[in-house]
């Protein structure tokens, strides 16, 4: 398993959902409040944790990681009310070339 895999497995092991843009956004929703959001967003696919467990979770991230376009990056998020945009973690960044991983 490569390291990218491992650190998604850390995240879905305790995320409550993972979205989807269907373009090039794919996230790991850490908390309710984050569901929430995304559902409000219109965020589909949205999979929760009752729907799936960890593992297929993070197989379903990776099937979207390679059906995405060129921006594609995939984060785990969680709510953060003092500053929202410090709620993002990379977990796949943007512009990651799996060609150069080792």
């Amino acid at each position: 398993m490569n390291l990218l895999a491992e650190k998604l497995e850390d995240y879905t092991a305790s995320a409550k959902a993972i979205a989807w843009d269907t373009c090039h956004k794919i996230y790991v929703l850490m908390d309710e409040a984050q569901v929430e959001l995304m559902r409000e967003y219109g965020y589909d696919p949205l999979i929760t944790s009752d729907e799936m467990t960890p593992e297929e979770m993070s197989k379903k991230v990776m099937e979207w990681f390679e059906d995405s376009c060129g921006l594609r990056f995939v984060s785990a998020v969680h709510t953060n009310p003092s500053d929202p945009n410090e709620g993002f973690i990379d977990i796949i960044p943007q512009g990651f070339d799996w060609e150069d991983e080792d």
